[in-house]
């Protein structure tokens, strides 16, 4: 086995094995000689044999990123069905089958279909993310093997993409994408664009040369190319390192395709769901045991168990987290964002961190020149003239400087560009001078050399500058201004280019590098990728509705520091990936709440990021558009991509902004936090009303010599008030409620239950007194039944509206028109029903006329003692 294969993790090792030890395996290939790096591959210059490839192959597996198994049918709808509570509601519906009660088998079982039925539907993408990864690499590569057929003069041949192994040699050229990891052979004149895995928009230098041994950051190794990234400019040859999964962009591959992370909203709605099956697991079998002892009929008081069981059992839940989803789905397509996954819209309001990429989500992704300045800082024309005439004569692929250069066209007509200027020559750009010369010939017909390149590379040559005072030799004195001048244009995040000229330039057939000397620094040119017009307000609604934000983002400190000033943000700290690599969990956990600028990390460091934030009880919002980026979409609790994302940043995405209005965010937020507020608002009723409940049919079972309500009263006062609770989604919330973000807090609503959940049991036991007391209901228990069906139904109904809001009902705040229709029409059919024709089917019958103000009263004092417990609840412990 080669020393590379002893290097590769099998495929049995996790996504963080296998990332190291590719990292490690990189390192000491960049640091090798060509001769050592083939020999680390078990390679030669000619290629590999066919007997090689093949072993290889078998050994490596095809050259395809995002080789995991993708999931079933099966296995996505199991993880639909795994919920505690949807779990809970399919047993009692079989339940309910068995004792022959299939009207509520049959509604129980509905509910939970179709709520699992639109989760999948909405869900179900993970499959076509891994398929357009596999796609952006099914193209075919130039590789040198023994034995090809159609080889060109350089004994390279196009073989498929898929089947190239470790150990292959490649050639590069501009416009190709690169096939997998690779270590440069030989290059000339090549630049990589990594934006893909960086989200840096400007291409990187690469060379063939090794570099000095020690632990530097991945993707910054100068004469490594990364499968992904493609070939901005020059050519070059390259050997095979890594392949598939084991390559950078295949590690985010599989992370990409990786089951989604357990969200905010998750984790809240397992969490109520298993403080209901556990209520209903100790109060039920009471029920059971209890009335089958004062009742001695164990056959009756299982149907009674089951019925309670179905009627605490909060089986409107799905539908009703479902509804309210889809309704602010709804809402916010109408404000140009799409939600592929429904749950995200309440981790968009419960969210309080905000982390977002910088590079096509706060800034524009394209260079501007912005500055055209002398040696001392102060704009001048003729800084960008020669800029210009350098871009314009320059020859080959132009890269993004030079196009933002020649976005100043009006240049060519004022200096007459073609008529009055004649290309000489050209020095060509290089790695070792980086800069690059054009000799042009001016209109009085003298000859001109004009520079740019790299700041330090260009004051290499230069002896004078040119000042406002006239021409200055460059001492040390002026080296070092010039130093202030560019140093504050680095720090201010500028990409700073400097230009020199020599006027006198003797005219000769042929200019070559020795002739870039004695040259006069004219100035600089500065480029910024610039923010987007909407980002400064975005963020800063954003931060008014108290949510934090930070920058992850692969560009240096300084362009990020700049972009930060650019948009509002105030910086707390600044963290590099290079600081991340030696911290552990807990470090890092500090670190992410002191720090709100992480710069120069990778897509792994962003998702570990977002899981330190997690880790501290933040719910984490991630805004991205690249593949760099996939990792960190699929960890966060809300993942939202924006304008002209990758596919693969869209696939991994929760939410889709389809404008640049990064204003939409704030209103996303906001309409999370309605929906959250809506669903807590059926979760209180819900869980207040079934404790109440359960202390009322627990004391009418110690005492009563009958059921306090028939099993199908019980399942007919459940669909009433079930029924006046599916309008929920329409309601309104207070504004107080969207000023901050909403969080599931499971203790908060048992605190409610405990508290709120009685105060319905009082008026039910004085409903029993009267019953029982002053309608003599003792040997009459349908005329008992009827009057606690009537009682419960119109009192668990009403409160709706104290429960809804955290102001006085009716006074304050009012409900929504349809809320308030469904909440008459049920109280409308409670006090009719016991004088309907179904009267006779649910055993009821007529009420005396007195019980209406006696009832009267008692939903008076219930409304006002839970106004005021709610008032005192809320002022202790909060909405």
């Amino acid at each position: 086995m080669s020393p590379q294969q002893s290097d590769r993790p099998s495929p049995s090792h996790d996504l963080t094995a296998t990332a190291d030890s590719s990292r490690i395996m990189l390192q000491k290939i960049a640091a090798a000689d060509v001769e050592t790096v083939f020999r680390e591959l078990t390679t030669r210059p000619l290629g590999l044999s066919v007997v090689e490839v093949k072993s290889r192959l078998k050994t490596y597996g095809p050259n395809l990123a995002g080789g995991q198994e993708r999931s079933t049918f099966l296995r996505e709808l199991w993880d639909k069905l795994k919920n505690p509570l949807n779990a809970l509601l399919f047993g009692l519906a079989g339940l309910s089958w068995l004792l022959s009660d299939l009207r509520s088998a049959f509604v129980i079982a509905t509910m939970v279909v179709l709520s699992i039925g639109l989760s999948y539907i909405q869900e179900h993408r993970s499959s076509t993310a891994a398929a357009k990864l596999a796609n952006m690499v099914r193209v075919q590569v130039s590789a040198k093997r023994q034995g090809l057929a159609n080889v060109d003069d350089e004994g390279f041949a196009a073989i498929p993409l898929d089947g190239l192994v470790p150990g292959d040699l490649v050639k590069l050229s501009a416009g190709d994408m690169v096939p997998a990891d690779v270590r440069l052979c030989s290059a000339n004149d090549l630049y990589v664009n990594q934006s893909t895995l960086t989200g840096e928009s400007m291409p990187v230098e690469k060379s063939a040369d090794p570099i000095p041994p020690g632990d530097r950051d991945l993707l910054s190794l100068p004469n490594i190319c990364f499968m992904g990234s493609s070939i901005s400019s020059g050519y070059g040859t390259a050997v095979v390192v890594h392949t598939g999964d084991a390559t950078s962009f295949g590690t985010l591959a599989r992370q990409i395709m990786a089951a989604d992370t357990e969200t905010s909203f998750d984790r809240g709605i397992r969490s109520f769901s298993w403080l209901m099956v556990r209520f209903i697991l100790v109060m039920v079998p009471l029920v059971f045991l209890i009335n089958g002892l004062t009742k001695h009929n164990w056959w009756e008081a299982l149907f009674f168990a089951v019925a309670v069981a179905v009627g605490l059992a909060p089986e409107m839940l799905p539908m009703i987290v479902t509804v309210n989803l889809a309704q602010g789905a709804m809402a916010m397509a109408k404000k140009h964002a799409i939600v592929k996954r429904l749950d995200a819209i309440q981790n968009f309001g419960a969210m309080d961190v905000l982390c977002t990429d910088k590079t096509g989500t706060l800034t524009q992704d394209r260079v501007v020149l912005k500055l055209h300045l002398d040696v001392a800082g102060l704009n001048d024309d003729r800084v960008l003239e020669y800029a210009y005439l350098n871009s314009h004569f320059e020859s080959g692929l132009k890269n993004l400087l030079d196009i933002a250069i020649q976005e100043h066209a009006e240049l060519e007509d004022h200096l007459s560009v073609e008529g009055g200027y004649q290309k000489l020559d050209e020095i060509p750009f290089d790695f070792n001078r980086r800069r690059l010369s054009v000799v042009v010939e001016r209109p009085d017909r003298k000859a001109m050399l004009i520079c740019k390149g790299a700041v330090e590379e260009v004051l290499a040559v230069c002896v004078n500058c040119r000042t406002s005072e006239g021409f200055r030799p460059l001492d040390e004195t002026q080296r070092a201004k010039v130093a202030t001048v560019t140093s504050k244009l680095n720090g201010d995040g500028f990409r700073v280019i400097a230009l020199a000229t020599r006027e006198d330039a003797e005219p000769q057939s042929s200019y070559r590098t020795d002739d870039e000397k004695a040259l006069t620094l004219q100035g600089f040119i500065a480029f910024l990728d610039p923010p987007k017009e909407t980002a400064a307000p975005a963020l800063s609604a954003l931060a008014a509705s108290g949510v934090a934000i930070k920058i992850l983002t692969g560009d240096n400190d300084l362009v990020t520091l700049k972009t930060c000033r650019d948009v509002g943000l105030a910086v707390t700290g600044v963290v590099t990936g290079r600081e991340i690599e030696g911290m552990d969990d807990a470090a890092l956990g500090d670190a992410t709440e002191k720090a709100n600028v992480f710069a120069k990390v990778s897509p792994q460091q962003k998702a570990r990021i977002i899981a330190a934030l997690q880790a501290k009880a933040h719910v984490v919002g991630f805004l991205g558009d690249g593949i760099n980026d996939g990792p960190a979409l699929k960890r966060a609790d809300v993942g939202i991509s924006v304008d002209t994302a990758a596919d693969i940043a869209k696939e991994s995405a929760d939410i889709i902004l389809l404008e640049k209005n990064l204003s939409i965010l704030n209103e996303g937020v906001l309409e999370g936090r309605r929906v959250f507020g809506n669903i807590v608002k059926y979760i209180k009723m819900s869980a207040s009303s079934s404790f109440g409940n359960m202390f009322s049919v627990l004391g009418a079972s110690v005492f009563l010599p009958f059921l306090p309500m028939a099993p199908l009263q019980v399942l007919a006062n459940n669909l009433l008030y079930d029924f006046s609770q599916t309008t929920i989604p329409t309601d309104t919330v207070d504004e107080e409620y969207l000023q901050k973000p909403r969080k599931w807090e499971i203790g908060n609503i048992m605190r409610f239950m405990l508290f709120i959940g009685p105060m319905s049991s009082i008026f039910d036991y004085a409903t029993y007194a009267t019953m029982l007391y002053v309608f003599n209901a003792w040997e009459n228990p349908s005329l008992f039944q009827t009057g606690w069906f009537v009682e419960s139904i119109l009192s668990q109904t009403l409160i709706i509206h104290v429960i809804r809001t955290t102001k006085r009902p009716f006074i304050d705040s009012w409900a929504s028109p349809s809320l308030i229709a469904s909440t008459v029409i049920i109280c409308a059919v409670a006090i009719a029903l016991p004088y309907s024709p179904l009267a006779a089917v649910l055993g009821f019958q007529p009420l005396p006329l007195l019980y209406w103000p006696i009832v009267a009263s008692f939903l008076i004092g219930y409304a006002v003692l839970t106004t005021i417990v709610k008032t005192w609840f809320i002022r202790k412990w909060g909405v």
